[in-house]
């Protein structure tokens, strides 16, 4: 089951794209598994500034390996992020002029583990150390940052080391089967619908979901509704609210909103404006 071609989740800020925050898509090898890499151009220098730059991260149902090398101070950090079910500010304080790299891979909710040498149960909402779940990966890939600042050099050699450690042995059918039906559906499916569809039974695919997903069935399902409404906002040239309240099965229009905004901290014209922030042309997000 090709599941990347049915669901495409985006950020906050999905239309942003320059040598400070760029996406890219993987190799076709690693495409039903990895959404993209992303990070900055290159090495990119940072003025001190007393302006403290603030940004917001919002539910995509992803998980993320993140590096960030310091080339002034010559540190190297790493993290792995869980799938977040609320938005969080982060902010991005430069007490010192210095010079930085970042580098990270987004993988899918369901992808991840295929790379993981740990069950995601527990991940949710939470930072590790790349090394808890990813200990070879992370070693291969930390010796190449200090000498390939470029992230269009790095991610052949990132895929290489993927390629390398991509397993099938934690796949589970049943969950990427229960995964299926909720992009199928959008998100709008019940538990009850989702259980009789794969023949297991509410705590069975509970457990199943959280060692191999990290989210409740019901959880994913929410989430993916909300990624697939974001993205009507975002790309449907003539988006409306009162037919997205039936497509995604909402009671009405408010329910939609309060959903929405629970997710995003924010209403959707709010949303919109923000993700729009700096985009040149408008129209060519409909192209």
């Amino acid at each position: 089951m090709e599941l990347y071609h049915m669901y495409r989740p985006i950020t906050a800020t999905p239309l942003k794209n320059g040598d400070s925050y760029m996406e890219l898509d993987p190799c076709d090898a690693l495409k039903p598994y990895i959404r993209c890499f992303w990070g900055t151009r290159g090495a990119v220098r940072q003025e001190k500034s007393d302006v403290v730059i603030k940004d917001i991260v919002t539910p995509d149902t992803c998980m993320d390996i993140i590096f960030h090398v310091d080339f002034t101070n010559n540190k190297l950090g790493s993290r792995f992020c869980g799938i977040d079910d609320r938005t969080f500010a982060i902010e991005d304080v430069r007490d010192e002029s210095k010079t930085i790299f970042s580098f990270a891979i987004r993988f899918y909710a369901w992808g991840v583990i295929a790379f993981s040498e740990e069950s995601v149960r527990g991940t949710k909402n939470t930072f590790f150390d790349v090394g808890y779940h990813f200990p070879k990966i992370k070693k291969e890939i930390e010796r190449m940052l200090f000498d390939v600042a470029d992230i269009y050099q790095l991610i052949p050699m990132v895929e290489k080391v993927l390629l390398k450690y991509l397993s099938d042995r934690y796949e589970n059918q049943t969950v990427l089967q229960a995964v299926y039906k909720i992009l199928a559906s959008r998100g709008n499916i019940s538990m009850e619908d989702l259980r009789r569809e794969v023949l297991v039974g509410d705590r069975q695919l509970e457990r199943l979901f959280g060692e191999y997903v990290g989210v409740s069935p019901k959880s994913l399902a929410s989430l993916v509704r909300y990624q697939c409404l974001w993205s009507d906002i975002i790309y449907k040239r003539n988006f409306n609210v009162l037919d997205a309240v039936y497509q995604y099965g909402y009671s009405d229009q408010a329910h939609l909103c309060h959903d929405f905004k629970k997710y995003h901290s924010m209403g959707m014209a709010d949303a919109r404006k923000y993700a729009m922030q700096n985009v040149g042309n408008v129209q060519d997000i409909y192209s």
